[in-house]
């Protein structure tokens, strides 16, 4: 009998130990209000420094380091006092809430707990109130902080990490820019006057993002239907292609399959408004246009504007601009475009490298030396075929001596990747460099030049060379070159008169520039225009990469 009794006994001390347990959790966890306003700026503070001291899991935060060194400067609570926002508070949230137009997501910056805060403090109207709770505000304070921070980072120096080719050499913003920041807030005026300081001085970059507000005006950010590649499934293909082109009003209808000639006409519509090749074809680069959404472009946009925040926060006063996506080159002097032309940049398998150089040589008549990539995937597996492609071509075979080989006399099938041959194309009319090679250091072997196949600049898709830079108006860009050269040299001008009789009588010539013109090759999926943003094709998979990576779940 007595070891029941002492079960009872254990079970009654074990249930007293967990209702003592529970008050004392349910006591910590209850919310402490403060009786007067008076009160509040000393107990918010003293749990704000409780939370940065030992964070818990509800405070997720991006800069808690900045953060920590804010209010340890402060020693109060930044963005409210007594129950009260400060005027800062309410500048800021303003910017939070249209920050897209800065080409950012608002739910990087914890603005949907900011809100909540907000609204349950604006809507309250009880005796204990959220406005009287301490942690309510302590909570808010650190998440608009946090928010801020973070909102200064990305408006500066974007989301994109440094790469190989990024200029911009002021990549941080201090604890004391912080602080600047901070006071900029007072007033609305100064806030934007900050964030327009601290943002790209590049036109394009102004003009692209000057065009996000018309874009979002008329954007529809609905999800369209995902039209697969037609030899993975060509029926889906088939019924995903009518369904997508139904939904943007291409097609009358989509339940019942129409005809090749109804699509192919819809096909032809969609082109032509997304100023790609109208051919009534789906090939790749319709295809991937075809699953651009607006929700896509948005991101598109944010990846540029990020992008020119890799650049010098100031740019030389003349440089030419090459944009790879989307086929153009702009001269620009003084922040305004001088001139710009079509051009013809890298197939998918043969990229135009990104970089940045200067001009330092032009070339007439040049003659074109294969880079040994070239070599690998294109030449070597049509002489093996073949041996007179070389002669086909017009390319010469040159021992390490300089003597000319026979291609017939080489024993093809030794080599797989290299040759221990040089291969020239002589220069004349039809080299693949054409009449003129706008020479500029480079680990690629890429460069700007003429081209002896013209006819491709009529085409809507350009990505077709090599990786060099074909230039449609390469006289216009060898006058500009020359006169700017002529400003920094003395005497008398006569370069231009000696270019122009080397190119009469089809001389092969080199000319050393006293000017170097600074070139940036860069890849922009998108760019402001007077119409409105227009959209390139991400022809080489760069801006699906980084949305992948550095803007997953948006």
């Amino acid at each position: 009998m007595r070891q029941p009794k002492l079960i009872l006994s254990l079970l009654g001390m074990l249930c007293s130990i967990l209702l003592i347990s529970c008050g004392a959790a349910s006591t910590k966890n209850q919310h402490e209000l403060v009786a007067s306003a008076e009160e509040m700026p000393k107990k918010t503070i003293e749990l704000i420094h409780d939370h940065l001291g030992q964070p818990d899991s509800s405070l997720k935060l991006s800069q808690a380091a900045t953060v920590q060194f804010l209010y340890k400067e402060k020693d109060a609570a930044i963005w409210s006092d007594k129950e009260t926002w400060k005027p800062m508070a309410d500048n800021f949230f303003t910017q939070l809430e249209k920050c897209r137009l800065l080409g950012l997501f608002p739910e990087d910056y914890h603005f949907l707990q900011l809100k909540t805060a907000r609204d349950k403090i604006s809507a309250d109207t009880t005796a204990r109130s959220d406005r009287k709770d301490p942690e309510l505000w302590a909570k808010a304070d650190i998440f608009l902080t946090d928010a801020f921070v973070q909102f200064i980072h990305d408006v500066k120096l974007g989301r994109l990490p440094n790469d190989s080719i990024t200029l911009n050499k002021d990549s941080v913003v201090t604890n004391e820019d912080y602080l600047a920041a901070l006071q900029s807030c007072s007033n609305p005026d100064s806030l934007n006057a900050f964030l327009i300081a601290i943002q790209p001085t590049e036109k394009n970059y102004w003009q692209l993002k000057n065009g996000i507000s018309r874009f979002l005006d008329s954007a529809s950010f609905k999800d369209y239907t995902h039209v697969p590649s037609p030899s993975k499934d060509s029926m889906g293909y088939r019924r995903a292609l009518q369904k997508r082109l139904y939904e943007e009003n291409y097609l009358s209808q989509d339940s019942v399959l129409m005809d090749s000639a109804s699509i192919s006409v819809a096909v032809k519509k969609f082109q032509k408004d997304r100023n790609i090749t109208v051919d009534g074809r789906v090939g790749e680069g319709t295809l991937r246009m075809l699953n651009l959404s607006d929700k896509d472009k948005f991101i598109r946009i944010a990846i540029s504007l990020d992008k020119y925040k890799k650049l010098p926060h100031t740019m030389p006063e003349k440089y030419i601009w090459v944009n790879v996506s989307g086929n153009m080159m702009d001269v620009v002097e003084k922040g305004k475009t001088q001139f710009n032309s079509k051009v013809i940049t890298g197939k998918p398998l043969t990229r135009t490298p990104m970089l940045t150089s200067a001009i330092s040589q032009l070339i007439t008549y040049p003659q074109w030396v294969p880079p040994p990539s070239i070599i690998t995937k294109e030449i070597l597996p049509a002489v093996k075929k073949n041996p007179g492609y070389i002669t086909k071509k017009g390319f010469s075979l040159l021992d390490s001596k300089g003597n000319e080989v026979d291609p017939y006399s080489v024993d093809w099938s030794k080599y797989n990747k290299t040759i221990p041959y040089k291969v020239v194309q002589g220069s004349g009319d039809a080299n693949a460099l054409g009449v003129m090679k706008f020479f500029f250091d480079n680990k690629y072997s890429v460069y700007l030049h003429d081209t002896n196949q013209r006819y491709l600049f009529a085409s809507s898709m350009r990505s077709m060379s090599h990786g060099c830079v074909r230039v449609q108006e390469w006289r216009t860009l060898l006058h500009y070159i020359l006169e700017n050269d002529s400003l920094h040299s003395s005497g008398t001008y006569t370069k231009m008169d000696s270019v122009q009789t080397w190119l009469k009588n089809k001389e092969r010539r080199q000319l050393a520039l006293k000017a170097r013109m600074p070139v940036f090759i860069r890849y922009f999926t998108c760019a402001g225009s007077d119409a409105g943003i227009v959209f390139f094709d991400d022809v080489y998979g760069d801006d699906k990469m980084l949305r992948e990576k550095y803007f997953a779940g948006k």
